[in-house]
């Protein structure tokens, strides 16, 4: 059974910084894009990030580009997501993800982890 377990939100200032984790189980990862999707307040869950596993690949959103940075750590069969330069239109759910059709065919969802940047 594939677990996605997120961890790292919590609250920061306009211009501040968090790095989330998302530690993935139960299966192989290979030829996977691990990813995030934020959901804000009555928004849909839109793509941000992910990583094609196997060798590193980065994909990110334009509105994240520059400020967001995705890696992995294969031993620890975790992914990270390095967010600095916060914005107050950051502030969502981050959603954990893994999918192997496409980037954004999402197989398995995390429980997510809440981000919130105060203005």
């Amino acid at each position: 059974q594939v677990q996605l377990v997120e961890s790292g939100g919590g609250l920061v200032q306009d211009g501040g910084s968090l790095r989330l984790s998302c530690t993935a189980s139960g299966r192989t990862f290979n030829n996977s894009y691990l990813g995030w999707f934020p959901q804000a307040p009555g928004k849909e869950r839109e793509f941000v990030a992910c990583i094609y596993w196997s060798y590193g690949n980065t994909y990110y959103a334009d509105s994240v580009k520059g400020r967001f940075t995705i890696s992995r750590d294969n031993v620890k069969n975790t992914v990270y997501l390095q967010m600095n330069s916060l914005k107050p239109e950051d502030t969502a759910i981050y959603y954990c993800t893994a999918a192997w059709r496409s980037r954004t065919e999402v197989a398995y969802w995390g429980q997510g982890t809440q981000v919130t940047v105060s203005s």
